[in-house]
């Protein structure tokens, strides 16, 4: 089993509903493809080191996960990118 940590920032100006259904949505995807989420915190709404997307503040996210193969990953990864509310995201591998 592969431990992951996903951290990732969610836009600011989005409804506090459609932050808890973006969550969700992206919990549900990792456990779709067979990943164990161990740990889910949330940081709440915090300053922005430099602005992203014109944006100075950001709702982080962290997801400590378990898989055994890359699908999760590569999938979170995939949908991440392409939704335009993630101001960023990291996936790092535990060792």
């Amino acid at each position: 089993m592969n431990k992951y940590e996903i951290m990732f920032i969610i836009s600011p100006v989005i409804e506090e509903a459609a932050v808890k259904q973006l969550v969700k949505d992206f919990e549900k995807v990792l456990t779709d493809n067979a990943a164990k989420i161990v740990k889910t915190t949330d940081w709440g709404l915090r300053e922005l080191a430099y602005d992203i997307k014109k944006q100075k503040k950001g709702h982080y996210f962290i997801f400590n996960i378990e898989a055994n193969d890359s699908a999760a990953i590569n999938e979170f990864d995939r949908l991440a990118l392409l939704n335009e509310n993630i101001l960023r995201h990291m996936i790092i591998k535990e060792e």
